[in-house]
């Protein structure tokens, strides 16, 4: 078996291998076919680029013939047409016919720049049929283009604009279209809305009509701002510009401000490159001649109607507003009368009026504000600080120097001296006025003077500004107040002096006394209570506290003093310290406690005047008499009516 399967496999080796030569020979013969093969290729791949480049060559040649040929043609057909211009007979199809108007058109516009290219003594009279043509052509195709327009036939009116295109009359054709479609579109009374409706319109239309849509649209919005809007402007304006300076502001800050809003909505448009410029120049070739001498006008108008505003007021009070004095000596009195407090010059009764009013401080703030905004829209960017502040210097004039410093000067004048047996105290009215009218001052120039300035050197001009003449009122004030003090102070002590009597606290009679208070004491404090009651109504803030210590202060020196003046009797003794007792009362309304205190310790120093004497020493060395001076003790221990007993001498040294 294993010899028959060796030879079995020997003999189908020799088979494998017989095969295996056999497909080795084909495979050599078929290499040798695919390389014939490929040679034959390459000899067609030459042939085919020999034919192609023969064939490229021949297609050079027979356009380097034909086009001369066409050109030929065309310049025969040319010299033809020339030929019946010559001899003044048009019989061509092309120029007879009205519906060949476009290839007519192209062959007049060849012809035309050809004529213009010959000698006009030997062909002028060709010349001038040609341009006559051309002329004639011209027309009819815009009269074409101005039907189809109106017919609302956009294809047609691209077809003719096109062929326009290459003529000379190509912008009177654009300028038709521009005027067309204006015609109609100003129905309504809003011109700006009226354009802005329209350019949108046109903007949906002209990029299928014209080559180059954006120098139409914005030849039309030119056109639409130098002649309506300028117009339109004009009119507003100049009726108003020398006869009501109030109304032409308010038309030409309306004016301006739509005509903006109106170039705001147009530079959606595409108007070519630099459509910002483009619109800017519009604008300003409309309001070039109004804002020139805009500030100028503003300021005229702002300082008339503010100076009517104050003397129709106080016209209104039957008040001849009085003429404040300046210069070295009123500067002298206004010294003297801040370091003595004393009334240079005779008081003036003003009845009760302050000469402030919140109506004619909110008309003058509000035209301000107005005027702030107008100088905003109006002016040029580089001037709007310095006109900024030429307006605020206006405010500071009319509303500060001319109202509320007028106020205060003539409140400083109305009030009367500390020793006037009656007194009308109306300067506190006037800082309660001055007060309010500063915080809408204060208001205004944060709200729309610091937005205009702020950027600019002017700010710390403005804060200055400011800060003077707030300095020089609250100065003013600061006096007017002192002063006023004084009248209270002086008051006071008129009412003690009409009402205390030397027998209210030495009576002849010990027995017939009702220890209660005296009626000088509830005089005086009933006119403290009403003066606290008015300066908390006059002032805020830490005012309030500063001036109510201040009076504090000095009504306690008044009562210290007028005590000093009475010998006191044991139930006299009494009687002041329940007087005392009152006084205290009173100035516990002030909440301050500096001047609480300084009544407690008045109403302890009131006590040695009934403490037996034996007591005096202990009462001393109390709390709230062990700090006090001496003297102090010693001159109210005086003030007993048995002082000089030698007895009550012994025990308080």
């Amino acid at each position: 078996m294993d010899e028959r399967i060796q030879r079995k496999v020997e003999k189908l080796e020799q088979h494998c291998q017989k095969e295996a030569k056999e497909f080795a020979k084909k495979v050599q013969e078929l290499q040798k076919s695919n390389q014939v093969a490929f040679q034959h290729f390459q000899e067609l791949d030459e042939h085919i680029s020999y034919v192609a480049t023969k064939v490229c060559h021949l297609g050079d040649q027979l356009e380097g013939v034909n086009t001369p040929r066409q050109r030929a043609v065309e310049a025969q057909k040319l010299m033809k047409y020339f030929n019946e211009f010559l001899d003044g007979e048009l019989k061509s199809d092309v120029f007879t016919n009205s519906e060949k108007i476009k290839e007519a058109a192209d062959i007049i516009q060849k012809l035309h720049l050809i004529a213009q290219e010959l000698p006009f003594d030997r062909f002028s009279e060709v010349k001038s049929k040609i341009a006559s043509k051309y002329h004639d052509l011209e027309l009819q195709l815009i009269q074409e283009f101005t039907n189809a327009q109106r017919r609302g036939e956009i294809s047609r009116m691209r077809e003719v604009a096109a062929v326009l295109l290459h003529f000379k009359g190509y912008s009177h054709c654009v300028d038709v279209y521009i005027k067309q479609c204006q015609e109609g579109a100003y129905l309504r009374i809003d011109i700006f809305e009226d354009t802005a409706n329209l350019c949108q319109r046109v903007n949906k239309q002209v990029g299928d009509i014209f080559s180059s849509p954006e120098t139409v649209l914005a030849k039309l919005i030119q056109n639409i701002f130098e002649i309506k809007l300028q117009s339109y402007v004009k009119d507003q304006l100049e009726e108003h510009r020398k006869s009501d300076a109030e109304q032409y502001l308010k038309n030409l800050y309306e004016l301006y401000t739509r005509t903006t809003n109106l170039s705001s909505k147009l530079m959606e448009f595409n108007l070519g490159t630099d459509k910002q410029t483009f619109l800017s120049k519009l604008i300003k070739s409309i309001f070039i001649s109004y804002l020139e001498n805009y500030i100028e006008v503003e300021i005229g108008y702002l300082k008339s109607r503010s100076s009517m505003i104050l003397q129709r007021y106080y016209d209104s009070k039957n008040h001849q507003k009085r003429s404040i004095s300046t210069g070295g000596i009123q500067d002298l009195k206004e010294r003297i009368r801040q370091r003595t407090n004393l009334s240079l010059g005779p008081s003036i009764d003003t009845h009760g009026e302050t000469f402030l009013s919140q109506d004619v401080v909110v008309n003058l703030l509000q035209e301000t504000k107005q005027a702030f905004e107008r100088c905003h829209r109006l002016s040029d960017p580089s001037d709007l600080p310095k006109n900024a502040f030429r307006i605020f210097s206006m405010l500071v004039e009319f509303l500060c120097i001319e109202h509320i410093d007028y106020a205060l000067e003539t409140g400083l004048a109305g009030i009367p001296s500390p020793d006037s047996k009656s007194a009308n105290l109306y300067f506190l009215d006037v800082v309660h006025q001055a007060n309010t009218i500063f915080h809408l001052f204060d208001k205004q120039f944060n709200d729309h003077l610091m937005p205009l300035i702020s950027s600019s050197p002017k700010l710390s001009e403005c804060l200055q500004k400011k800060k003077d003449i707030i300095e020089q009122m609250e100065m003013k004030l600061d006096v007017g107040i002192d002063r006023t003090l004084n009248c209270m102070i002086g008051q006071m002590k008129h009412i003690l002096t009409a009402e205390q009597k030397k027998t209210d606290f030495k009576p002849e009679d010990e027995n017939s006394v009702v220890i209660q208070y005296t009626n000088a004491c509830v005089k005086v404090c009933g006119y403290v209570r009403k003066q606290v009651e008015k300066i908390r109504n006059s002032m805020d803030g830490k005012n309030v506290d500063t001036v109510l210590m201040e009076l504090g202060v000095r009504f306690h020196r008044l009562i210290y003093e007028h005590l000093q003046q009475y010998s006191y009797s044991c139930m006299g003794g009494m009687l002041a310290i329940c007087d005392v007792a009152e006084y205290r009362k009173c100035a516990k309304d002030f909440k301050i406690p500096l001047v609480l205190q300084l009544f407690d310790t008045l109403h302890a120093l009131c006590n040695l005047l009934v403490v037996a004497p034996d007591n005096l020493k202990q009462v001393c060395s109390g709390e709230q008499l062990a700090n006090l001076d001496k003297n102090i003790l010693h001159s109210f221990v005086q003030l007993r009516a048995d002082y000089r007993s030698a007895r009550l001498a012994r025990h308080f040294s």
